[in-house]
């Protein structure tokens, strides 16, 4: 299954691309479950973001390597697909863009993933949509409204 989300932002693409650092990806994590970030190397190609999700009842480890990386004078981005994922994902990628726009930056989440069957990624879609969704004030604190 694939969704994309797109924030709107104040500040300039510089600024923003200098921002989504360990810092940012802290602030992003959800209330639920509870992250521990076990190793956070950065968005460049051959980096690792690793993390331990933490559901009181259990523990589930999630890695992640960057594939991918671009830039030009108006974007950049960057790709992350999970090479140890939690109970129930059997694949993710995830492209992150970072757009300008008349001066201000557009964050664009593009989210792939898949589950053991269709039934099970329709199950999981509302609630790593949700996760999403919850980034979008986050994001609009740190860089600024639009």
């Amino acid at each position: 299954m694939k969704f994309t989300l797109r924030t709107n932002v104040a500040q300039s693409l510089e600024n923003v691309k200098e921002g989504f650092n360990e810092d940012l990806f802290s602030q992003l994590a959800p209330p639920f479950p509870k992250v521990n970030i076990k190793q956070f190397d950065g968005s460049k190609k051959g980096d690792i973001v690793s993390l331990e999700l933490n559901f009181i009842i259990f523990r589930q480890n999630w890695t992640s390597k960057i594939v991918d990386e671009g830039s030009s004078d108006t974007e950049y981005f960057f790709i992350d697909e999970g090479t140890i994922l939690p109970f129930g994902i059997t694949f993710w990628r995830h492209k992150h863009t970072l757009q300008s726009i008349n001066e201000k930056t557009q964050i664009i989440d593009e989210v792939e993933f898949r589950s053991w069957n269709g039934l099970a990624s329709l199950l999981l879609f509302p609630i790593l949509l949700s996760q999403f969704f919850y980034r979008k004030p986050i994001y609009k604190r740190i860089f600024g409204q639009n």
